[in-house]
């Protein structure tokens, strides 16, 4: 086998050499000619193109792109007014002129529609003494109250607070607020879970991250346009949240809104209401006597 292979190599191989020569001899005549033609009388070499130097440097593509930097936000006070100090706060929401207020605490729990100007109670509906309230929000001319280990959600009236439904859910149920697509749920997690509004389905989940980090204990919730707002639980402190990626787009400094005195006979902050003739935020707590008209501001 090895003799016939090299025999085919040794007849090719005086082919291979037969075709080289014939190779160079064109490209020796071609070159002969090419020189007498430059040599010939009137002949001129046609300008070269000039190229223009070209300065490379690294692609801004192929540069580490810097993270956009987290707002430094406080909150500015507008005005206060009242408010009971028996609610225990755990879900707040404005509409038309009307705040509407979920309690919590087994035994105390609530569903209430409240005045803003003095804090007076139009309207109650308690929950049963095996219930705790939780997160609130309004769907069309529904409101939608969690509980928080129960797995329940209320469906309620929005002008007489009765129940026309009740649905169920898998975990815990902390704070709530509608996108107007999707209820966005926490459950003290860094999670924040998507439900349908009409089944509490789950339909997706959204990790929460500031610079990369998960920040857990998010609490009361609300949506406003493309972002969330969230308190973070047993903190004076809420999170600007972009909806579609998760990112914690700006902090906010919500210290020092009771007194000494008042926040010794207080619990934490919780409750978080947009107003959108007003563009301003309603913010409250556990048992707190006020409730904050305020905006947020830079450091």
């Amino acid at each position: 086998m090895v003799r016939a292979q090299r025999r085919h190599a040794e007849a090719v191989k005086p082919a291979d050499q037969r075709s080289k020569r014939v190779l160079w001899g064109g490209m020796l005549v071609g070159g002969l000619i090419a020189v007498g033609i430059a040599l010939a009388p009137g002949f001129r070499k046609p300008p070269e193109e000039t190229v223009a130097p070209v300065d490379i440097t690294p692609s801004e593509i192929s540069r580490p792109v810097a993270a956009p930097e987290i707002e430094e936000l406080r909150v500015h006070v507008i005005r206060k007014y009242p408010h009971a100090t028996d609610a225990f706060t755990q879900g707040l929401l404005w509409h038309e002129g009307v705040m509407y207020e979920s309690t919590g605490q087994y035994g105390q729990s609530s569903l209430r529609k409240v005045r803003l100007e003095d804090g007076k109670v139009l309207a109650q509906r308690k929950l049963g003494p095996k219930l705790f309230g939780e997160g609130l929000d309004r769907v069309g001319e529904r409101l939608i109250q969690l509980t928080w280990r129960s797995g329940l959600a209320f469906v309620s009236d929005l002008t007489t607070l009765e129940e026309q439904e009740t649905l169920s859910y898998r975990g815990e149920g902390w704070g709530l607020c509608y996108d107007g697509t999707a209820l966005v749920m926490s459950d003290g997690s860094s999670m924040l879970e998507l439900r349908d509004p009409g089944s509490m389905a789950l339909l997706g989940e959204m990790s929460v991250l500031k610079d990369g980090r998960p920040i857990r204990q998010l609490n009361e919730l609300e949506c406003v346009g493309s972002e969330i707002y969230a308190n973070i639980w047993q903190r004076d402190e809420i999170l600007r949240i972009d909806r579609k990626s998760g990112r914690v787009t700006a902090t906010i400094d919500a210290s020092g809104l009771l007194s000494r005195a008042e926040a010794r006979r207080a619990d934490v902050l919780n409750g978080i209401a947009y107003k959108p003739e007003s563009k301003t935020f309603l913010l409250t707590g556990k048992h707190w006597p006020h409730v904050f008209e305020v905006e947020f501001v830079p450091r």
